[in-house]
């Protein structure tokens, strides 16, 4: 038997590679009612023979760390879809993946919980940059805006 290799699915998971920093905007919601600006930092290389990019992200707030996470993003062959499994140091379950599609330049991911409907979008405008949003939804049709970020790469 051969062993799989890397689809062209795969490789578009390139363009998350590298070390980005971003000044961030936190909108009020119910899990930060305040809102308010922070810095990010998400750092992630290809791994596993091509078949995941592997990420790790901080963000602080006041100079201080205020929130961590590790995202796994790969792509389902069955499915035909992109999936991000994420974990993070508000301990936040991962029963399923995220699913995404790229819709041009932006790799758009969505996932439904108990608590809500998510969106997040990374949106490529250049090589170096990428526009970052995170958006919530109790019906899965309208979307109020959580946190937005013009991130470029060290």
């Amino acid at each position: 038997m051969e062993m799989p290799k890397p689809q062209p699915q795969h490789a578009r998971l390139k363009d998350l590679a590298g070390t980005w920093t971003a000044e961030e905007t936190l909108f009020p919601s119910p899990w930060d009612p305040q809102g308010g600006k922070a810095s990010g930092r998400f750092q992630s290389r290809m791994d596993l023979d091509g078949f995941f990019a592997i990420a790790d992200y901080a963000q602080e707030r006041g100079g201080h760390p205020s929130y961590r996470g590790h995202g796994v993003f790969g792509w389902d062959v069955e499915q035909k879809c992109y999936t991000l499994h994420w974990f993070d140091s508000m301990g936040t379950p991962v029963s399923e993946p995220m699913k995404g599609t790229w819709e041009g330049n932006r790799l758009v991911f969505q996932h439904r919980s108990p608590l809500c409907h998510s969106r997040i979008t990374y949106e490529f405008e250049k090589a170096d940059r990428y526009r970052f949003t995170m958006e919530s939804s109790q019906d899965g049709e309208q979307w109020a805006r959580m946190m937005e970020a013009s991130y470029a790469r060290k």
